[in-house]
């Protein structure tokens, strides 16, 4: 593997783990990882917009159990007491993790990947479903679930021009700790070497089979697939 071919590597591997790390500090900023041992029958209910499924119902659709969905949700509560996140707030949340650049590009993307009804609006269903895949779901879960980020207009492809919106958004977000330092052709040169290596047929896009398929013969990625297993 050449210079080029493992900062692309290393790129890649770096957007799962910001992937992984921004749930993780999201957990950490509502209080989830380090509270109270204390268990409910049923999730609190309390005056908000919007109730969530029961808590039997959302065990059955996640990786979770009772007591860590009651833990959840009360940290999802304290930071969203209308019981929903829309774009902005989201943005504000996801800025805190990443103070020395611009996260709004990136978050944007990432709150449409949480949006699956495209409602303008998170749920906690979604909220809960999405970080049951980033930290406890299979590796095809996961890869999947990364690729539905990066495919912006969701047409089943990644294309040239939504690679080269991510890789910018993940550059602005790291700020100046971003590392190889840009150069103004940084965007186009890991964008061909993604292609390159993910490109199987050379069609001009990568598929999810292609994707998952790349994804799972780098090391580096699979590694940083792993490392956020046991946060909760």
């Amino acid at each position: 593997m050449d210079g080029e071919e493992q900062s692309d590597s290393s790129l890649r591997a770096i957007a799962i783990v910001v992937l992984c790390c921004g749930a993780v500090k999201m957990l950490h900023l509502m209080g989830v990882i380090s509270v109270e041992d204390k268990v409910d029958d049923d999730l609190e209910m309390t005056m908000v917009c919007h109730r969530p499924e029961g808590l039997g119902q959302l065990e059955a659709l996640t990786n979770f159990n009772k007591r860590e969905l009651q833990v959840l949700y009360r940290g999802f509560k304290n930071e969203c007491p209308s019981g929903v996140v829309n774009e902005d707030t989201f943005k504000q949340i996801y800025s805190q993790f990443f103070p020395h650049g611009d996260a709004s590009p990136y978050a944007h993307y990432l709150f449409n990947a949480f949006d699956t009804e495209h409602s303008g609006s998170i749920k906690f269903e979604d909220f809960v479903t999405a970080l049951s895949i980033l930290l406890r779901g299979s590796v095809r879960e996961k890869l999947q679930w990364t690729f539905n980020l990066y495919d912006i207009n969701h047409d089943g492809y990644i294309n040239k021009e939504e690679m080269t919106d991510i890789v910018r958004a993940i550059y602005d977000m790291m700020g100046k700790y971003t590392y190889p330092a840009l150069k103004n052709d940084s965007h186009k040169q890991h964008v061909e070497a993604f292609f390159r290596k993910m490109d199987k047929n050379r069609d001009g896009v990568v598929t999810l089979d292609e994707f998952i398929l790349s994804c799972q013969e780098d090391e580096n990625i699979m590694r940083s697939l792993q490392l956020f297993e046991n946060v909760i």
